[in-house]
């Protein structure tokens, strides 16, 4: 008998590995063929803890026993989603997200598109559990802006000056690194909180300032502030245009080992039954490994914070400007929140938190602007908005549409000056970020609007980090 066979039997497909060899154990020691084969399975699949022991189907059997200890899938958890423009294997990683034993609700941000485990733009609220994919690879990336004490005549005036401090004061790309470590107290925390997070210290020190490939960026813009858009305390400005700097970026190869290793973990723990969740993989906070996991993605936050401080600061310093204001937060993250009088574990995986007052920056594209919000604290979103446009374009198909040189000129044509990047981050890629907006006025209101004028990005076609 099949796979196929035995799944029409109703062998579930955890199951399967386990029913091929019962069957073929049983056709080869008791002679046994066709229906009195599948007569068997029937029994076996009908009374499971009767078969434990059975040398040809007892490991089927104990397969099929369910385990008291693991809890059932969830059926009724759903989702509400903002924005039409969403493609449904988007959709289907959110459905699967809800059978989670530990969801509790989630949300699906009008930005979304296919992810790993968890689509980004995806919000997935737990109790008592983390997913380490749905916070995902680049763990902490985050957007932070920084309004300098420039006038806004310099950009061109002073245009190769600003074009060097970007080329002089960052580095992008996988693997890139200062080759004179940076400063900053986040390397003089316990780095030995676990076993990744001791081994990546050295790794996290060489690349304090720097930034991945794919859609990391650095770029100076101009930030306006319209009457009756005040931001309030922390960002307080008159309105007017200002010179900005914009960033995004993320924990870089130490978050991404942290990732990694505690998502391997997680897979161990999942219980058989569950395999085809494995992207999914979570662990409880009351076990160790889900207490270090929380420890290290911690520290990865302020590791990333950290390193768009640097950044800021060495751009800054290069252009000969002050920070007079600005707003950051995290995308990729997993916050403990209280939503109903329950604490929850929000994961928002490509989503900017957005409760009621709180700032946050939405990015566009390179040749799009960005938006500078503040959360309206919708409920139904877990207090969340997207974190940028969102993609509409793989990136192999984006390589075989585009062109960056066609696209750099142009952008230089708009004002929009490009030093490096590649050919799957142009505009193009992205959906509107006007439409995606538009799609979420339940959910911020729009302070300012940041429009990039000298953009760098990684420029050497490597792999994305997040």
């Amino acid at each position: 008998m099949n796979r196929r066979q035995l799944t029409q039997l109703g062998v579930p497909e955890y199951a399967l590995n386990e029913a091929v060899k019962a069957v073929s154990s049983s056709a080869t020691k008791n002679k046994l063929r066709g229906a009195d084969l599948k007569r068997q399975v029937k029994e076996v699949l009908a009374a499971p803890d009767q078969f434990v022991s059975d040398p040809c189907y007892g490991d089927f059997a104990s397969v099929l026993v369910e385990d008291p200890t693991v809890e059932p899938l969830h059926e009724n958890v759903g989702y509400r989603t903002w924005g039409e423009d969403i493609d449904e294997q988007a959709h289907s990683q959110m459905r699967e997200a809800c059978k989670l034993p530990h969801a509790a609700g989630a949300a699906l941000m009008p930005d979304a598109h296919l992810g790993y485990g968890l689509p980004i733009g995806g919000v997935l609220s737990l109790e008592g559990a983390v997913v380490p994919y749905a916070v995902g690879v680049d763990i902490a990336c985050r957007m932070k802006l920084s309004v300098l004490d420039m006038e806004l005549d310099s950009l061109e005036e002073r245009f190769d000056g600003y074009c060097r401090a970007l080329e002089k004061g960052t580095r992008f790309g996988v693997g890139s690194v200062h080759q004179k470590p940076q400063d900053h107290d986040v390397m003089d925390e316990n780095w030995n909180i676990t076993k990744v997070t001791r081994q990546s210290k050295d790794k996290a020190w060489q690349q304090l300032g720097t930034s991945g490939s794919g859609n990391h960026f650095v770029e100076f813009g101009v930030l306006t502030i319209s009457e009756g858009q005040a931001a309030g305390e922390g960002f307080d400005l008159a309105p007017g245009e200002y010179v900005a700097l914009l960033s995004h970026s993320g924990s870089r190869g130490p978050g991404a080992a942290v990732c990694s290793a505690y998502s391997n973990i997680a897979r161990t723990k999942l219980p058989k039954k569950y395999e085809s969740l494995k992207n999914l993989a979570w662990l409880t906070l009351d076990s160790e490994e889900g207490q270090e996991y929380w420890e290290a993605m911690n520290l990865m936050g302020r590791y990333a914070a950290a390193n768009h401080e640097v950044i800021h600061r060495l751009v800054s310093e290069l252009v000969g400007a002050e920070i007079v204001a600005g707003v950051e937060n995290h995308h990729n993250f997993a916050w403990k929140e209280t939503h109903g009088d329950r604490e929850m574990i929000v994961h928002r995986k490509g989503a900017t938190p957005a409760g009621e007052g709180v700032l946050g920056v939405i990015p566009g594209s390179m040749g799009t602007p960005g938006f500078v919000v503040r959360g309206k604290g919708e409920a139904s979103s877990f207090d969340s908005a997207s974190h940028g446009a969102g993609r509409c374009m793989s990136r192999k198909k984006a390589n075989d549409t585009f062109r960056i040189q066609n696209t750099r000129q142009e952008l230089k044509e708009k004002g929009v000056h490009i030093l490096s990047a590649g050919s799957d981050e142009v505009p193009g890629v992205y959906k509107d970020i006007h439409q995606v907006m538009e799609s979420q006025r339940d959910l911020v209101d729009i302070v300012g609007r940041f429009d990039p004028k000298i953009v760098k990005m990684c420029g050497d076609g490597s792999r994305a980090e997040d």
